[in-house]
């Protein structure tokens, strides 16, 4: 069998090359796939499958009767791999596979696609060349528009460390008084819903300047953990969860909370589909704000030109955020979550479907934070990024009574 993986970077035009593929404009290297039955595995089918499930209100790929939406990322992928290996294709499209995978299950996917391919192709499409399969036999890349085949070159392990340190972090003009540690206490917190256990006696401390990664299984509580952080889980309440030593519930709003952490995840890029500029991109963190609704200052101007130099995106600063690349993109964002330099500054996978290189930048710009302020990090990821320096490691370990903190 032809297996083949197309190599992805964040100026490949993904979206146009499989809606090509569908309608039968496939390359001439891929002309081998034309008129056979495929399938693909992609987010972009899962949210169809979610969308007729609301419409028909029925379940369509689940055996235990659970609405696609309910799932995690995990049980997701899992429900809709089996779903179209039922359908006996010719070949399986699998777009970025192991993105927001545990390692666990990205084993048993390996080892479930690998069982497979004698007698299905397999054509991946990898923004991260660490996740090639081991059967693969061919090789491609997508540039904008244009696939090309390519050889299998050897993985590059050089870190990007002094990518942005022409430049030291600005000083910020919101001033957080009567900040003390520890800003985040979790003291024997216990989460159920329903029967269902989530999480066990966790005990974690984060003090000023303290730089960590949460890390855990698909499903075993880590969103739970940041909702109760930096969101209005109710969960929160009545358990010994103290934010800037203050008890959850105690008198502190969320909005009093959410202004002293920085927080970006992936699917927060959606919000920001209007013709904002770089600049104007970078000034709105400053005012907590989705976009720019008042003439900026002189001092807002001068402290984000300074992220614009350390961000290599002075001269780019008039261009539009949508008209960037996803890393671009991403670094804006990172940028933007840190330009008050506030307290605790949460990252939720803020790596996920980058290609190599833009995630070695995106990295190295976290570990500039962490080595020059004394805001708390907490970097959340499934994989453990390359060059990524976090001083202490919280991984969540599932059981039947909940997960369990273990503290690296």
């Amino acid at each position: 069998m032809k297996h083949w993986v197309i190599y992805l970077d964040n100026n490949s035009d993904k979206k146009g090359f499989l809606k090509d593929f569908e309608k039968g404009k496939i390359p001439q290297e891929l002309q081998e796939f034309d008129n056979k039955i495929g399938r693909l595995f992609s987010p972009f089918t899962l949210e169809k499958l979610i969308d007729k499930e609301d419409k028909h209100d029925k379940k369509i790929i689940s055996t235990e009767h659970q609405a696609l939406e309910t799932m995690s990322s995990g049980e997701q992928k899992r429900a809709l791999l089996h779903y179209l290996l039922n359908k006996k294709p010719d070949y399986i499209i699998l777009d970025n596979p192991f993105d927001n995978l545990d390692i666990a299950f990205q084993e048993e996917l390996k080892t479930i696609l690998k069982d497979h391919s004698k007698h299905i192709s397999f054509i991946q499409l990898a923004s991260r060349k660490s996740d090639t399969l081991s059967f693969i036999n061919y090789y491609g890349r997508l540039d904008k528009s244009m696939f090309s085949i390519t050889e299998n070159t050897p993985l590059n392990d050089n870190e990007i460390d002094s990518a942005f340190n022409a430049v030291g972090i600005p000083q910020s003009i919101t001033k957080f008084s009567n900040i003390e540690s520890p800003l985040i206490h979790f003291k024997n917190v216990s989460i159920s819903y329903g029967s269902k256990k989530i999480l066990n006696a966790i005990n974690w401390t984060v003090k000023k300047g303290d730089f960590w990664q949460l890390s855990g299984a698909n499903g075993s509580g880590k969103s739970t953990m940041l909702s109760m952080i930096f969101g209005d889980n109710p969960k929160a309440y009545g358990q010994e969860i103290y934010l800037f030593r203050n008890k959850k519930g105690s008198g502190e709003s969320v909005w009093d909370i959410k202004q002293k952490i920085g927080y970006y995840t992936p699917a927060m890029t959606l919000k920001f589909n209007g013709r904002h500029s770089v600049e104007h991109m970078l000034i709105s963190g400053l005012n907590d704000s989705v976009g720019l609704y008042t003439i900026p200052t002189e001092l807002q101007k001068r402290i984000v030109k300074q992220w614009l130099h350390i961000l290599n995106m002075y001269p780019i600063k008039n261009t539009y955020f949508n008209a960037l690349s996803t890393g671009q993109q991403r670094l804006v964002m990172t940028a933007r979550a840190m330009v008050k330099r506030p307290p605790i500054l949460i990252l939720d996978e803020p790596t996920a479907g980058m290609d190599d290189d833009a995630a070695s930048l995106l990295v190295s710009l976290v570990n500039k934070f962490a080595n020059e302020t004394e805001t708390a990090i907490i970097f959340v990821s499934h994989r453990k990024e390359k060059g990524l320096k976090p001083e202490r490691i919280l991984d969540l370990i599932p059981s039947k009574n909940g997960s369990s903190g273990i503290i690296k």
